[in-house]
């Protein structure tokens, strides 16, 4: 049927061309942003999935920094220890020095006063053995906990061992000295279990941080798989919308010629009235 009033084919053109531009638009969405579901309004439930997913994802970014943090503390409070342990061999042989009963007075006096030089530098190490506000070496804390999960629920902890003189692991006081040969005989002994103490002390932390860095190791690779996963949900495939975007740019023309064509239609009514 011919009629000015109605153009079937322009109305059948018009549709099929606003569909392929919305195609086109949303293909070069895609495009812009490399995502095949960026809103929720692309696909509600994919976008859903992937959004909890990268809930879970920043949350053991959380836990990766709480493990980074816990191993710093732990690497100083292991450097502390060596640098004690150290500084223990050292006063174990002026002690030796000075349990020599040949020893004349002045020497005596002056391996004591490297000994308690020495002796003072365990409290200064001690003292300044801190990482981020925590010092697992003073006595100060008696652990340091860490997360272990994105929800918060689970946590590692690893013991403080405090290092500071007097103490159960350093067992040399802040006012020992090898000033006769009696006190550096007697002081021999005791320096050897303390150092005996402060490298199983070591020991101890040393697997103590290795929780922290197994854990940290599985959540980092945790976290590449559930971004890899996510990519799968959203990512779009650049080369398939590199293909459909050529695709409805032809289809884009064809549909303009088609709309063209069908609105010459009315013009075929006027040669019936001439």
């Amino acid at each position: 049927m011919l009629s000015v009033n109605t153009n079937n084919g322009a109305m059948v053109a018009l549709q099929y061309l606003n569909k392929t531009e919305s195609e086109m638009q949303m293909t070069q969405a895609h495009i812009n942003t490399g995502l095949k579901v960026a809103t929720a309004k692309d696909n509600g439930a994919t976008f859903a999935i992937a959004q909890n997913m990268r809930g879970n994802v920043i949350g053991y970014q959380a836990v990766s920094d709480s493990l980074n943090r816990g191993v710093s503390t732990v690497d100083v409070a292991i450097s502390a220890g060596q640098s004690i342990s150290d500084l223990l061999n050292e006063l174990k042989s002026k002690a030796l020095a000075a349990a020599d009963a040949s020893l004349d007075t002045a020497s005596r006096n002056a391996l004591n006063a490297d000994f308690t030089a020495l002796r003072d530098q365990i409290g200064a190490i001690v003292s300044n053995a801190q990482f981020n506000g925590t010092n697992l070496v003073d006595g100060s804390v008696t652990s340091i906990t860490a997360l272990a999960s994105a929800d918060g629920s689970k946590k590692i902890t690893v013991d403080a061992i405090s290092l500071a003189l007097s103490g159960s692991v350093v067992t040399i006081t802040s006012t020992s000295t090898i000033s006769t040969q009696a006190n550096a005989s007697a002081m021999v002994s005791i320096v050897n279990a303390s150092i005996q103490n402060v490298n199983a002390s070591l020991a101890k932390m040393a697997s103590g941080e290795k929780k922290f860095i197994i854990q940290h190791e599985f959540v980092s690779k945790l976290m590449d798989t559930l971004n890899s996963g996510i990519g799968n949900l959203v990512d779009a495939d650049m080369a398939v919308e590199s293909a459909k975007l050529q695709s409805l740019q032809v289809k884009q023309q064809l549909g303009v010629q088609a709309l063209s064509i069908a609105n010459q239609s009315p013009q075929i009514i006027l040669s019936l009235f001439k």
